[in-house]
């Protein structure tokens, strides 16, 4: 089981307040939740284990009751979409609802913006 896939929502709190994950910057560390869909609770697990290992990932969670997936990453070396593959390839599909649609759109969006930054030399005038 994946070392972090069923933390308490207080656990998932503090991940912003404590020590952070192996390539995983404070200042580019964003917090995402997922909606999925109904899927096998075998396929969900390998997925989420996949996940957990990601080089730049702080946490990952599961909320059963909700079918919600939370994450929290360095968005300068991961994306959602990369998240997304990994769903993918385990077959479990994020949910098509269009709140769940306007929230990946605007996730890639930041997490672009946040790569783009990193990458950009910082300058200044004076």
């Amino acid at each position: 089981m994946a070392r972090n896939a069923y933390r308490s929502a207080k656990d998932r709190r503090s991940v912003m307040h404590s020590e952070h994950r192996l390539g995983v910057k404070e200042v580019n560390l964003v917090t995402r939740k997922l909606k999925l869909e109904p899927s096998d609770h075998q396929d969900l697990q390998q997925a989420i284990e996949e996940i957990d290992r990601l080089y730049g990932l702080d946490s990952v969670s599961l909320d059963d009751r909700k079918r919600m997936l939370h994450l929290a990453y360095d968005a300068s070396r991961l994306c959602i979409e990369g998240i997304e593959k990994i769903l993918t390839r385990h077959s479990i599909e994020i949910s098509h609802g269009w709140w769940n649609r306007y929230k990946k759109d605007h996730y890639r969006f930041v997490d672009q913006n946040i790569k783009d930054n990193a990458a950009k030399e910082p300058w200044s005038c004076h």
